[in-house]
């Protein structure tokens, strides 16, 4: 007799407690738009090192950064939005403390990852002909493609190496125990994508719903992760704080102004930062992000 869908469900700590020294790790979410940083907070608490980070990035990457996790970096920005370059970031670019980078036209790494979900070794595209992308990256090679076009030539295209990555983190609004989860703002910010770029996806949740929750009060078509694509479920509330994570919440620029002042401070304004907010567990962390909110009232 079947046994159904498997619970998925886990916690933080367990979630990255399966991950490992030099994995290759995506990062969902878009700059500072619904990160999994209850999860990345997590990766800064553990001894983890090594890591090669694939993002779309924002704080995510500055944290990591910042706290030397990052042997290589796979990304086509870094961006806190209304504070253009994401200081911690920035820091790490002026310093060289980032051993190896990997810039991408936005374009090259959607289309990355719509090869590693593929399966395949890459895929062909014009966007970075041109460029000083293929200048800075000259390992990524160029193809002729095998079929003439109208004008009887053969065009060259930029064969866009697929981004395999070893585990996908990311965040949504509503998931179910076995991996079946939705997203409710403007945009999937290309989470799927990473999903089954990975060998491994873990989904965090603002919260986790019976199945035909799911969909009650929202189109099916916002279903963008199947369970087929779940590794790990996880209930985080206020998970993606300080990011955006609508509807459930905007970004917290009260926040991220006192973050981005503190990460393009003194080391010891960064240190400060890091003992009032960053120096606990996630209920630490939300507790003094709600002390933080009380002082504005």
């Amino acid at each position: 007799m079947s046994k159904g869908p498997r619970d998925k469900r886990m916690t933080i700590d367990e979630v990255v407690a399966e991950l490992k020294d030099g994995m290759t790790i995506g990062i969902g979410g878009w700059g500072p738009r619904r990160k999994p940083m209850a999860l990345v907070r997590a990766i800064l608490r553990s001894d983890l090192k090594d890591l090669t980070i694939v993002s779309w990035g924002g704080a995510d990457v500055g944290l990591l950064a910042r706290a030397g996790k990052i042997r290589k970096l796979v990304y086509a920005f870094v961006s806190l939005d209304s504070i253009p370059l994401e200081p911690n970031f920035q820091k790490a670019r002026q310093e060289g403390t980032i051993p190896e980078l990997v810039e991408l036209d936005e374009g090259m790494f959607q289309t990355g990852l719509q090869a590693a979900a593929q399966r395949l070794p890459f895929l062909p595209m014009r966007a970075g002909l041109g460029s000083d992308v293929l200048v800075n990256q000259p390992w990524i090679k160029t193809v002729t493609s095998p079929y003439a076009g109208p004008d009887h030539q053969h065009e060259e295209l930029v064969a866009v190496p697929a981004l395999n990555l070893d585990v996908a983190l990311v965040h949504l609004n509503r998931a179910d125990q076995h991996g079946n989860a939705t997203y409710l703002g403007p945009d999937p910010y290309f989470d799927d994508l990473f999903a089954m770029a990975a060998d491994r996806c873990y989904v965090s949740v603002e919260q986790v719903v019976d199945t035909a929750g799911l969909t009650v009060d929202t189109p099916v078509q916002r279903l963008l992760l199947s369970r087929m694509m779940v590794t790990g479920v996880v209930e985080t509330p206020n998970g993606a704080h300080f990011t955006m994570c609508s509807p459930d919440y905007e970004r917290d620029e009260r926040f991220q102004r006192a973050y981005a002042a503190a990460a393009g401070g003194t080391d010891d304004e960064w240190a400060a930062f890091e003992e009032r907010f960053l120096s606990g567990d996630e209920a630490s962390y939300q507790a003094a992000v709600a002390a933080f909110a009380e002082e504005a009232k």
